[in-house]
């Protein structure tokens, strides 16, 4: 008896010791869990990201030659912005913008060889310090790895390589293949695999969408941010198995805006990209690339519909916010250039679209908006404090319907070469180096063929524009503007 009650009056100061904890330690407890909880109900974000995409090039959105209906879907169960703008329309640049949610001036990465700051944040290790597993697929084009820049894991790496020769040497039209040179797939630690193929391949979209897949088939505890970048329909453009005849080239019509030759030298008229077409430009190579051209889309508009049927088969898709955009776009003969590298509608407009919980549906918005508002974009759709160090604005108040516009103005940059600012209704394209201005009615001239710089009737529009890119520029820290 004596050893029972000796027991039982431990058992009573364990207890009331654990009862005194528990009230002491319960409300942090509680609130710890219920955060978790918070975290675990957050949903997915899938974020796909193509290259070189023009905005055009969407079946849902007014173009009825291409065949894309896995975009179609997104349209139809999301918001598309019809007026974003890739600013600094080069690869790394752009995607440094949309990591950073920063101009280009202060992420440091104006053309492809620059480093991003480290003091500033980053989406995908914003998502990680959120409680979200974060992963990486895809073409990889900053500095770095994706493991040091946020991403909890990465499958289908493709990144910049050692220089060996590519297979194929070719692209569709015999051109020799410059871009790419040497790319191939890569471990998380940097580990080259050139057993997976070097440079492009016809079949790269597919191999991507392979990696997402198996991310999405994952056993997740916790909500993922998973990030696929696509190297689709970047050059060499290289025709996917199947999808050979699937545009003829002489049912393909030319741009609105071709042109044999630009006015001038912009600044790339000898780069990489424009080197790619003969001049002076034709219709009959404008036509036969853009037949490959959507063909490529296409394949990739295939993959993606994977990707969100994996959604679909694993139970995700209705809890996953599914963003889709493109880096920049491409000129393909209009205004008589062939790669990116310019301030002109058809380069720096970007398809955008949103889909997903919270996400109204079959919606269009005129509103203009940048990349790099996506970071604080989706921030603020799952409930993470957006950073202060991020300058672009979270278009949640667009999607709410709370407000119209964002930006009454937005701007564009490519190295010294060219400024532009775009409101509703004007844009004012400078080449200070060429010492050129362009001045464009988009709301009348969509396709900017009526320059209308030298035409006094618009010399106070002229005035005021060049004040107001003047001023962002300054605020900006733009080099070209003496502070």
């Amino acid at each position: 008896m004596t050893s029972f009650f000796v027991a039982m009056s431990t058992h009573h100061r364990f207890t009331t010791i654990a009862a005194v904890m528990a009230a002491l330690v319960g409300p942090h407890l509680r609130a710890y869990a219920a955060a978790a909880t918070k975290a675990e109900r957050r949903p997915n974000v899938v974020f796909l990201l193509s290259d070189d995409q023009r905005a055009d090039t969407i079946h849902a959105l007014g173009n009825d030659i291409i065949h894309t209906p896995n975009f179609d879907r997104l349209v139809k169960r999301g918001t598309a912005f019809l007026r974003a703008v890739a600013p600094n329309p080069i690869c790394s640049p752009s995607r440094a913008e949309i990591m950073t949610g920063c101009t280009s001036f202060r992420t440091g990465v104006l053309n492809l060889s620059g480093q991003i700051r480290g003091d500033l944040a980053l989406w995908a290790r914003t998502m990680q310090e959120a409680g979200y597993h974060t992963y990486y697929v895809g073409k990889w084009h900053n500095d770095g790895l994706p493991t040091e820049r946020g991403y909890t894991d990465v499958d289908g790496l493709f990144a910049g390589g050692d220089g060996r020769p590519v297979r194929p040497t070719v692209d569709w039209h015999g051109r020799p293949v410059t871009g790419y040179q040497g790319w191939m797939f890569q471990a998380a630690d940097g580990r080259r695999l050139p057993e997976k193929g070097v440079g492009l391949t016809p079949n790269i979209s597919a191999q991507f969408a392979d990696a997402a897949i198996r991310v999405i088939h994952r056993d997740h505890k916790k909500p993922f941010f998973l990030q696929v970048n696509f190297t689709a329909p970047h050059d060499p453009l290289l025709i996917p198995r199947g999808y050979e005849k699937m545009y003829d080239p002489r049912q393909m019509p030319v741009p609105p805006n071709f042109m044999p030759q630009h006015p001038f030298d912009h600044g790339n008229l000898r780069g990489r990209d424009e080197q790619l077409f003969a001049w002076p430009r034709t219709k009959r190579e404008v036509r036969e690339e853009l037949a490959v051209y959507y063909a490529v889309i296409s394949h990739m508009d295939t993959q993606i519909g994977r990707i969100l049927q994996a959604l679909e088969a694993t139970d995700q898709l209705d809890n996953t916010i599914v963003v889709f955009t493109s880096d920049h776009g491409l000129a393909i003969g209009s205004h008589g250039l062939r790669g990116k590298q310019n301030m002109h509608e058809h380069t720096i407009s970007v398809p955008l679209i949103f889909s997903g919980p919270g996400i109204p549906p079959n919606n269009r918005c005129d509103a203009q908006c940048y990349l790099r508002d996506l970071f604080p974009t989706i921030c603020d759709l799952v409930g993470i404090p957006i950073p202060n160090t991020v300058q672009a604005h979270s278009l949640k108040p667009l999607l709410d319907g709370e407000v119209q516009t964002v930006y009454s103005a937005v701007f564009g940059y490519y190295l010294q070469f060219q400024r532009m600012i775009r409101t509703d209704q004007w844009k004012l394209i400078c080449y200070p180096q060429a010492d050129r201005e362009q001045l464009f009615n988009i709301e009348k001239d969509p396709f900017e063929l009526h320059d209308l710089s030298q035409d006094s009737h618009y010399a106070k529009v002229l005035t005021d524009l060049r004040k107001q890119l003047t001023a962002w520029q300054s605020a900006n820290h733009d080099p070209l503007v003496a502070e």
